[in-house]
């Protein structure tokens, strides 16, 4: 027997290999397996297909072993990662590595640890050991007043040489020594049970009966949920989840932001215990192995987690839910495959007979088109659930401002200082988004003007002040803050541009004694950060939440009455097609923040361009208008939701080689229908990231000409994969991206 193996490679070539005889019972297609491949590494790869007969004439190796010893993957979830290889254009190997990295396993056994517990003791002997072994009679002491079995590691801020002392102890007779399996703590991963009451309205039990029957069908349907924020979303999740476990089948909620998990999954786990699991990057090895093992063996009724969690391997999937589906965080950026978890959830919901819900109060253009289009089925709630009104929205014009003023250094107008001042006397909470990490974005010479950029990517430096470093946010190069212009040699450096940082410091200097919390990348390294951080502020440790983009949604907290936006306009000049967009669902969505329980809430929104549409609109909560805005922008130059898009991308170290790949593989396309549009190639309009040059090529293909893509496709790999252009060529590495959601 024989069986073909794609590797986690670029190649889109698959390797036969002869099955030695045991194995030969456990080797079939979605095994992953390890083989020899190239200089005799050993690769772990997974089988594609299984044959009687040799179909390669050369030399043919055997597989050494096998990882699984059965297929990880189901039916349905083998012809999911099948489907993403063919629509994404990427080797089935790159895909299974996405869907289960080569540390998961069902045979994953943890680690053990070494426990201990104290046997009895007489007073006579404590008192020995107090004059003769202190280092033992403090292990005893802590030991008794833990009154059970504890991991020896607990005593290493305690006593010298742990291990040592209960070994002594041990030998005295004084305690007991065994080992156990150590699970993975996964209880910091979410909020401890968030239980509410929930008497649901009529317009969420109108949804929820409608959506009640399609689960009865068990067919898959697609639906658009957009409901406002503070609607109650969340509940009809929540119940829908319910009737999924009473009919045997699970649940997968998808979350754009890793921040989003804990609050979301406390809320699951209130009514379903420990029959829910997190998921996301941010989980330890352990975490991960654990969990995911937990998953294969049916122990989970319900999966909350970020994009990857769409491939976890959940069992008998009756419904997935993609919370805040617009979010550009669904789309993988990089590694291949390029997947947008929300087209790959409708897809898994398809191939499972599953009910699958893309839901937000700002859903996607693509979506919002889709459902005009009659692709997505529709269901609303247009008003805000029990005493929860709509916050009032005040809009600052910060040029005005500061003009007023004479302070073209401020950070807060009057009017959200004024806002801040009485919420902190009512003790009431505050959310502050600035979308901008760092100190300051920027750093630049007030004699000739010279910026401090990172020697690998045409970016500038950012100042961490905390740190006094300056750092690049796309390839982490870092450098200490000079003392003077490399340019010139003027002492006159400047800190220009606004971080969260340095808002952090204003309102602490502004505000004595205020209670803040800072939460973005820097502040959420640690696992459990999120969590934490969130927890203590529903706890109202904290007055202010201050953070980026990951506060701006999904977050319910119902003593936040203010939400402050430092400024709006951060993104919104960005040389992509989705600026506008992305900006008014940023705005829309954290001003949903405010008054969600009972108390009236406020947003302060401060902006340089009052009059551009995005913020004017998003201002005005005026979905609609904005929305049919963008669809005529869009469908004038031809962009998505009117075609289909795919972007090649060109990148090395030396950018002739770079412009010249691009340039010889424009010149050598054939076969590209009429309809097809292509730009470029030319610069990225980050021309530089990480120490490569890039270059790209856009193609566009209207709808109206092709109707589900696969003309595009079909063309993209006739001329890209079947040529063998991907991967690395004379120093230049060629990817595609379908779907791109970013231009950038």
């Amino acid at each position: 027997m024989f069986a073909d193996v794609s590797f986690p490679i670029s190649s889109y070539k698959v390797f036969t290999y002869r099955i030695p005889q045991e194995i030969e019972p456990v080797v079939l297609p979605g095994v992953r397996v390890r083989a020899p491949l190239g200089r005799r590494r050993q690769v772990q790869g997974v089988v594609v297909h299984v044959h009687p007969r040799r179909e390669f004439k050369g030399k043919i190796l055997s597989i050494s072993d096998v990882v699984d010893q059965t297929p990880i993957l189901d039916r349905t979830l083998w012809e999911l990662l099948n489907w993403v290889s063919r629509y994404y254009l990427t080797p089935l190997g790159q895909v299974m590595r996405t869907a289960v990295p080569s540390r998961l396993t069902r045979s994953y056994v943890p680690t053990d640890q070494l426990m201990v517990q104290v046997r009895t003791i007489s007073p006579e002997e404590k008192f020995y050991l107090g004059k003769k072994a202190p280092q033992q009679f403090k292990a005893i002491q802590f030991l008794e007043k833990q009154n059970r079995s504890v991991p020896v590691a607990e005593l290493n801020d305690r006593v010298r040489s742990p291990w040592a002392v209960c070994r002594a102890l041990e030998n005295k007779g004084y305690v007991s020594i065994h080992s156990v399996p150590r699970i993975p703590d996964v209880s910091s991963l979410s909020f401890v049970p968030i239980r509410k009451e929930i008497k649901f309205t009529t317009a969420q039990q109108r949804i929820i009966d409608e959506l009640v029957d399609r689960l009865t069908e068990k067919e898959f349907v697609p639906y658009l949920l957009q409901g406002v924020t503070g609607s109650g979303k969340t509940e009809i999740y929540i119940d829908l989840a319910k009737r999924v476990a009473e009919q045997g089948r699970r649940s997968i909620m998808l979350l754009p932001e890793i921040s989003l998990t804990p609050q979301f999954g406390g809320r699951f786990r209130a009514i379903f215990g420990d029959r829910v699991a997190i998921w996301h990057s941010r989980m330890t090895p352990a975490e991960r192995a654990w969990t995911w093992k937990q998953i294969c063996s049916g122990a989970f009724s319900v999966v909350v987690g970020a994009r990857s969690a769409v491939f976890t391997p959940v069992g008998n999937l009756g419904l997935i839910v993609v919370d805040e589906e617009q979010e550009s965080g669904f789309k993988q950026e990089s590694p291949a495959p390029r997947y947008h978890a929300r087209d790959v959830a409708l897809m898994r919901g398809k191939l499972s007979n599953a009910l699958t819900i893309l839901a937000g109060a700002t859903p996607s253009l693509e979506s919002y088109y889709n459902r005009a289009m009659g692709k997505l089925n529709s269901v609303r709630l247009k008003v805000r659930y029990g005493a929860a009104t709509y916050p009032r929205v005040h809009m600052v014009n910060m040029m005005t401002e500061r003009d007023e003023t004479k302070n073209y250094s401020t950070m807060l107008s009057r009017l959200l200082t004024e806002k801040i001042e009485n919420r902190l006397e009512k003790r009431e909470q505050i959310i502050l988004l600035q979308n901008r990490r760092g100190y300051s974005p920027i750093v630049y010479c007030g004699d000739c003007g010279d910026v401090e950029m990172c020697r690998h990517c045409n970016i500038s430096l950012t100042f961490h002040k905390a740190e006094h470093r300056l750092k690049c946010h796309y390839c982490n190069f870092h450098k200490s803050t000079p003392q003077t212009c490399e340019a010139c040699g003027s002492t006159r450096l400047i800190l220009g541009g606004t971080g969260t940082q340095k808002v952090e410091e204003g309102l602490k200097d502004q505000f004595p004694g205020i209670r803040l919390v800072r939460m973005d990348l820097d502040t959420t390294q640690r696992s459990g950060a999120y969590a934490r951080i969130l927890e203590k502020f529903g706890d109202r440790a904290y007055d202010v939440l201050l953070g980026t983009q990951m506060i701006a949604k999904g977050l319910d907290f119902e003593n936040v009455t203010l939400v402050g936006v430092i400024s709006a306009d951060t993104g919104l000049y960005l040389p992509d097609f989705r600026a506008g967009e992305r900006t008014f669902q940023l705005v829309y969505q954290v001003a949903g923040r405010s008054g969600r329980g009972r108390k009236a809430g406020e947003v302060v929104i401060q902006t340089n361009d009052p009059e551009n549409a995005a913020i004017k609109l998003a201002a005005r909560l005026d979905l609609e208008t904005y929305y049919n805005i963008c669809l005529s922008e869009r469908n004038e130059l031809m962009y998505a939701p009117f075609s289909w898009m795919a972007k090649v991308e060109f990148l090395g170290r030396r950018r002739g080689a770079v412009e010249d790949q691009a340039e010889r593989f424009s010149q050598t396309l054939t076969g590209k229908p009429k309809h097809v549009q292509m730009l470029g190639p030319a610069p990225c309009p980050i021309e530089r990231i990480r120490g490569n040059f890039r270059y790209q090529i856009i193609f566009k293909s209207p709808k109206e000409k092709d109707g589900n893509g696969s003309k595009l496709r079909r063309f993209l790999e006739q001329s890209v994969v079947n040529s063998r252009l991907t991967g690395k060529k004379k120093g230049v590495e060629i990817h595609v991206d379908v779907d791109p959601v970013s231009l950038l």
